[in-house]
């Protein structure tokens, strides 16, 4: 499993990274919304520990896109005080929301449909400005690839060796912490400013549906269809879903 991480999680954020630099920072935001590590977790979990413990972990990840948009509007907000504060308030924000989930006792499609509302309205608040993305177009440094795969490597260890110690809901809500979306944001930040980083944040808004339908279906299919019936009707439900969210994404722009 660690081997897992630390093959795919190089990999993935230099893709997002250098299709952010071709495509804008808000399509590499969308694209670190799909479950490309909770995803793996949520599978060995399924192995190691059970169907009903899975799709418990399942449930926890539905509700903890909550948190996950918590984390972009926070560190949106403060984003013109540097990319330490708002990341600090993401991370804060992300905490509480994710402590309040823990007293929430609804089933996993109510929680999906609250999950679209708030995604919804959080994306019609996102800011947006062309100027973000060709500012964004800026030479990068030669340390910055390697330095972005490095964080985002060390931090998906760190969360998804701990998460699995603090039960199945609680698992679900803290492996959806945006690793991904948090390093793009950041090196974002550092080499072209506030603006940039508050791109990938909107990208992560609109991939963040994707994740939820993923774990949704995770959470209903898991016990009566089994782990293969399961894991690909949540694959292609994440698929559609998401590209319906980055039409979504393009429209709000």
């Amino acid at each position: 499993m660690i081997a897992l991480k630390v093959a795919l999680t190089p990999a993935l954020i230099a893709t997002a990274t250098l299709l952010g630099r071709r495509f804008g920072q808000s399509f590499a935001g969308w694209l670190v919304g799909f479950p490309f590590t909770s995803a793996p977790v949520s599978l060995f979990l399924a192995l190691e520990q059970g169907h009903g413990f899975a799709a418990s972990a399942a449930v926890g990840s539905v509700a903890g896109v909550l948190a996950q948009t918590a984390f972009p509007l926070a560190y949106v907000r403060f984003r013109q005080h540097g990319w330490p504060v708002a990341f600090a308030a993401g991370t804060v924000a992300f905490a509480v929301v994710g402590a309040a989930l823990r007293f929430v006792a609804l089933p996993a499609v109510a929680i999906a449909l609250i999950d679209v509302a708030v995604l919804l309205a959080a994306l019609r608040v996102m800011p947006h400005t062309r100027r973000a993305e060709a500012r964004a177009a800026t030479v990068a440094p030669r340390w910055d690839l390697p330095s972005r795969a490095v964080v985002a490597t060390a931090l998906v260890v760190a969360l998804t060796e701990v998460a699995p110690l603090l039960g199945p809901f609680t698992s679900g809500v803290i492996s959806g912490f945006p690793v991904y979306a948090s390093v793009l944001a950041i090196f974002a930040h550092r080499t072209s400013g506030p603006d940039p980083a508050a791109e990938v944040m909107r990208g992560l808004v609109a991939g963040l549906f994707g994740f939820a339908a993923f774990f949704l279906v995770i959470a209903l299919a898991l016990m009566p269809l089994g782990i293969l019936a399961a894991y690909a009707l949540a694959t292609i439900s994440v698929v559609a879903v998401q590209s319906i969210s980055l039409a979504l994404l393009r429209r709000s722009a």
